[in-house]
């Protein structure tokens, strides 16, 4: 027996937590080495009702049962930190909220004691990037304009479905910064 429903995706009974695995889903059908992706995330309800051609676009019909739809938005532009460009961002009231899915080098707690001291962040992450016991992470958070937070993590070498974290707290400064999106 399996905890997947038919496309893949596993079961999960929140609402956030579902649609941030279908968004790390989507990401694992792209591959690794990707850029990130920015997502806005609508109520599918309303979606259907005041855009249903874009719904009809997105596949969402009477049957689609999700409460949150995830639409990716434009390219997030080559050469800008991250951090600057999500304190561009302004949500129109009709987005729920929105997700963010990165790929990441980390290390485990136990390397900070092997970091040399002193070094910028451009040696920092060239260290990073030639330690033996870094991870590829691909990290997919999610925010909701009423507070809720959820993460899904995937590793590299354990690139499975079945494999994924999820927690509303694995990466708080990335869900800070989507929360920001929603400030005034």
């Amino acid at each position: 027996m399996t905890n997947l429903p038919v496309d893949g995706t596993p079961l999960a009974a929140d609402p956030l937590t579902r649609a941030v695995l279908e968004i790390d889903e989507y990401s694992a059908g792209l591959g690794w080495d990707q850029p990130a992706r920015l997502f806005a995330l609508v109520d599918t309800a309303k979606l259907r009702a005041q855009e249903p051609s874009l719904a009809a676009q997105l596949g969402i019909d009477d049957s689609t049962t999700t409460s949150l739809t995830p639409v990716e938005q434009d390219e997030i532009p080559a050469g800008v930190p991250l951090d600057e460009f999500l304190a561009t961002i302004a949500w129109p009231d009709a987005v729920t909220g929105c997700a963010l899915t990165v790929e990441r080098l980390m290390l485990p707690p136990s390397a900070e004691d092997s970091e040399p001291a002193g070094m910028d962040e451009a040696q920092l992450a060239k260290w990073v990037a030639k330690h033996p016991d870094r991870q590829e992470v691909r990290m997919t958070v999610a925010v909701l304009r009423d507070g809720r937070r959820e993460s899904a993590l995937r590793l590299r070498e354990k690139d499975s479905t079945s494999e994924v974290l999820t927690g509303s707290a694995l990466v708080p400064g990335l869900a800070e910064a989507l929360a920001a999106t929603f400030e005034a």
